[in-house]
């Protein structure tokens, strides 16, 4: 491997000195920013209905997977890898899925995309049903997916065939952010950054959230002192998951000197991006495995460089172009802009995080456009669904006509499809029903009810748990026939329970807890 020239090294040292100096870190400004980035990163963070919807939808995937592989020891399991393992993810954040065969072997191209068509043909039934949209195959690029969203949960679930890199990827990806808390805190919220930029859309030729998560491990390697070590120390024993978990856990103290705070190293990062705009073409390359700057001469046919920590030959941040890398430099100097200005109080707070964190947009006069974040907050979009309910089409109806039914009947039609909860849940589901009756608006959302442990094998924390080789998925459904695989209420897995979803397809089990079949029409 190639050392990077020194006079280059100083280069580098050179354009960030002169670059902070221009930045002036008044004590206070720094501590206000620090907490608003704190805030930000908590305000933005996942919910536990967020982990639950994700969990819930990986599961159904499996469900899926039985009824078009059946129940044999070579049917595939529908795993999760990407920013929900890494525990870097939002509640809009895509859903990233792995259908993967016990092969030793790797699975041909050829394979990959038969197994997508037969998911894709599945998933068009269920979207005619409304329970899903979007259903999108891209089969000709690099990596062959699909792309469907859950019309309850509006989150959109990326379908891959044995992706075990991105998997294995994302778990060391996990274990490591357990070395310091800054690095998971500071990918949440460049993502969060790039996104509301867009450019955070390999498709669109910007960068994926690989590439940003690994730049960000990268300016922790590089800072001083360093944050988190050279991954070559952490891959001494390999790039299986489970050893560099066991490894890593023996550098939890290696970034304790140095005591940045997330307002500074969110600055310096910048910095150092706008440091090397120019000598990306010289052959500078960002390495993880070296933990400093390196030379290569494949670089000098891409517009940015991060090395694959795993697959030194792979350059990450790949997919972006020309164009695309000048686009995401103008923001790159426009944020370094708004953070020197709200650092020496020329910004406020609110107009600050506007410009950093809330989706913008460009018009035809080239003026870029930034949505306010109290007005996001209070005018949050309704997912629309095309083919309502029968429920939701009977209440307006019944508004419609003004048509007065014996609460007896309304307690009835509101505990349809659901097991027996009790007074409560009568009652309960007696106020929603004449809620809506009422203002015709969904009732509010509830917390999930409990899915039954006999039948769904789940990691019962908030996070994406430990890694653990010997599971196959930590969310696969454990009960061998097709028939009865829990009872899931709509309401517990959507934020508008009016709305259909994937999750609306499931059996639903009556009082005398009979067995249906996997699709209602199956039993006409």
């Amino acid at each position: 491997m190639e050392s990077v020239d020194k006079d280059l090294t100083k280069m580098v040292e050179k354009l960030e000195s002169e670059i902070l100096a221009k930045i002036k870190f008044t004590s206070s400004r720094v501590i206000d920013l620090d907490r608003l980035l704190c805030d930000t990163f908590v305000r933005l963070s996942p919910k536990p209905i967020d982990y639950h919807n994700r969990r819930d939808l990986i599961r159904i995937f499996n469900t899926i997977v039985k009824e078009i592989y059946g129940n044999n020891d070579d049917s595939p399991v529908v795993e999760e890898y990407g920013s929900f393992v890494m525990d870097m993810f939002d509640e809009k954040s895509d859903l990233d899925l792995s259908i993967n065969f016990n092969y030793s072997t790797e699975v041909s191209r050829q394979k990959k995309i038969a197994t997508l068509r037969k998911f894709n043909k599945k998933l068009q039934l269920i979207q005619r049903k409304g329970h899903v949209t979007g259903l999108e195959s891209i089969l000709s690029a690099r990596v062959p997916i699909i792309k469907v969203t859950d019309s309850g949960t509006g989150i959109e679930c990326d379908l891959s065939v044995d992706n075990r890199d991105g998997i294995a990827k994302s778990h060391i990806i996990h274990s490591i952010s357990a070395i310091d808390e800054r690095f998971q805190k500071l990918c949440f919220l460049m993502k969060s950054w790039a996104k509301a930029h867009n450019i955070n859309c390999p498709r669109d030729r910007t960068l994926s959230s690989l590439s940003i998560v690994s730049y960000v491990a990268f300016h922790l390697q590089t800072c001083n002192p360093p944050i988190l070590p050279p991954f070559s120390i952490l891959l001494k024993e390999g790039d299986d998951p489970a050893s560099v978990a066991k490894v890593a856990k023996t550098y939890f103290t290696y970034g304790k000197q140095n005591k940045e705070s997330l307002a500074k190293l969110f600055i310096t990062l910048f910095v150092k991006l706008a440091s090397v705009e120019n000598l990306w073409q010289k052959g500078f390359c960002a390495s993880l495995y070296e933990g400093s700057w390196i030379l290569k001469s494949w670089t000098r046919s891409y517009s940015l460089s991060v090395e694959d920590f795993i697959d030194r030959s792979q350059n990450v941040a790949r997919a972006v172009g020309i164009k695309e890398v000048k686009m995401i430099y103008r923001c790159v100097h426009n944020t370094l802009n708004y953070l020197v200005q709200f650092l020496n109080g020329q910004r406020q707070e609110n107009n600050l995080l506007d410009v950093l964190f809330e989706k913008h947009t460009v018009s035809s006069l080239g003026v870029q456009v930034t949505s306010n974040i109290s007005a996001r907050m209070n005018n949050l979009p309704t997912l629309q669904n095309p083919h309502p309910p029968k429920k939701r089409r009977l209440v307006k109806d019944l508004v419609k006509n003004q048509v007065q039914i014996p609460s007896e009947q309304i307690i009835v039609q509101g505990l349809q499809g659901t097991e027996s909860k009790g007074v409560g849940w009568r009652q309960q589901a007696l106020v929603e029903t004449l809620h809506v009756l009422a203002s015709c608006t969904p009732p509010v959302s509830h917390p999930p009810l409990p899915i039954p442990s006999a039948n769904i094998t789940v990691n019962q924390s908030y996070g994406p748990g430990p890694y653990n080789p010997s599971i196959q998925s930590h969310f696969v459904s454990s009960q061998s026939s097709l028939g009865f695989v829990g009872t899931v209420h709509q309401r517990a897995v959507t934020k508008n329970p009016n709305i259909g979803s994937i999750h609306s397809h499931l059996p639903q089990v009556g009082h005398n807890r009979r067995k249906h079949a996997f699709y209602s029409h199956r039993n006409n």
